[in-house]
């Protein structure tokens, strides 16, 4: 299937709030890393969502570029061509922008989709994420409601943050000396979210609840994934079950199955996987590299072996290594076997 609508876009998100399930949003940066996430999408018949950084666009548009906007358009395009093969439905997302990044990122992109419907073509990205966490929380939700509106006007969602997710990835905002009480969103700054943003248009909320970007010394944070419950309850005591978040889990990688699950029945629709995905990305290309030492290697005026430094011979493990891990995130935030093709 093509790419989604953002009708049928919506209608993911319905469906994955109703049904208590959440859609794997994989950090991707290649052709062959939006090929590993089709393949496990498609294998596990799961919708999902592929997203891309500022640090993937540069890296996307080479090192001569350096464009950060050129290569999230170039793997966007690039995705809409190759997801039309696969029978799931898949949405375009953009990561972790941080307010500096606003008018050099996020708004020339929504001018990209702007000048797709314009064409007829429809939406070149269905959401984008502002990441202001970094901000007193009046002016994240001021810089906030500038952007939703903007959004809205070209049927895109906004993400938004609020509270900080510790550690660092990929120019992410937080680092691995955070305050802890940085680290949790309160139930007031939840309906603050609420009050702000409501009747803008449609956007997702990243509240945090303890969570770090990258791996970290288990019992280093502590995860309360109550704190999503308690404040979707504040918003929905005050201002009745429409006002409900549709909630996303950054920094999920290493966190134990039960507690991914424990976030599905508090609003969560979307979790971020990057760390554990770039590992398994690596992992089976360090074991090719270390098998296939004397091949890929050119010693002693040695022709070592084409068919094993062949960048297809590794890149094809790497894609199937990255598909196994986001496989099991299917299975862990209960996507698997749902998807809205064919539906919408």
């Amino acid at each position: 299937m093509p790419v989604a609508t953002p009708k049928q876009y919506a209608a993911m998100i319905d469906a994955a709030q109703k049904g208590d399930y959440a859609f794997p949003a994989v950090n991707c940066s290649s052709i062959v890393s939006i090929n590993a996430a089709l393949k496990a999408f498609s294998d596990m018949k799961s919708d999902g969502i592929i997203q891309f950084s500022t640090g993937a666009g540069e890296f996307a548009s080479g090192l001569n570029v350096k464009d950060k906007v050129l290569g999230a358009v170039v793997l966007a395009e690039a995705t809409h061509r190759l997801a039309a093969k696969h029978n799931v439905m898949v949405a375009l997302h953009t990561d972790h922008c941080p307010p500096k990044s606003v008018e050099d990122f996020l708004k020339p992109l929504i001018a990209e989709t702007a000048k797709w419907r314009a064409a007829g073509k429809g939406n070149l990205f269905q959401s984008h994420m502002l990441d202001a966490s970094n901000l007193p929380l009046d002016e994240n939700m001021k810089l906030s409601q500038e952007l939703l509106k903007l959004c809205a006007e070209n049927e895109i969602i906004l993400e938004i943050e609020a509270g900080v997710v510790g550690g660092e990835e990929d120019g992410a905002a937080g680092s691995h000396d955070t305050p802890s009480d940085k680290l949790y969103t309160t139930p007031e700054d939840m309906v603050a979210v609420y009050e702000a943003l409501n009747g803008l248009g449609r956007y997702m909320f990243a509240a945090t609840f303890g969570n770090v970007h990258g791996h970290y010394a288990p019992g280093a944070v502590k995860l309360k994934p109550e704190i999503l419950k308690n404040g979707q309850d504040a918003v929905i005591k005050k201002y009745g079950k429409a006002a409900e978040f549709d909630l996303v889990f950054h920094g999920g990688s290493g966190t134990p199955t039960e507690q991914i699950r424990e976030t599905l029945a508090y609003g969560v629709i979307k979790m971020n996987i990057d760390t554990d995905t770039q590992y398994a990305f690596t992992r089976p290309i360090a074991d090719h590299m270390l098998k296939n030492y004397d091949g890929v290697i050119m010693v002693d005026h040695d022709h070592g072996n084409k068919k094993v430094y062949d960048p297809r011979s590794y890149l094809k493990k790497a894609e199937e290594g990255m598909a196994k891990r986001l496989a099991k995130a299917c299975d862990d935030l209960l996507s698997t076997g749902k998807t809205v093709c064919g539906q919408v």
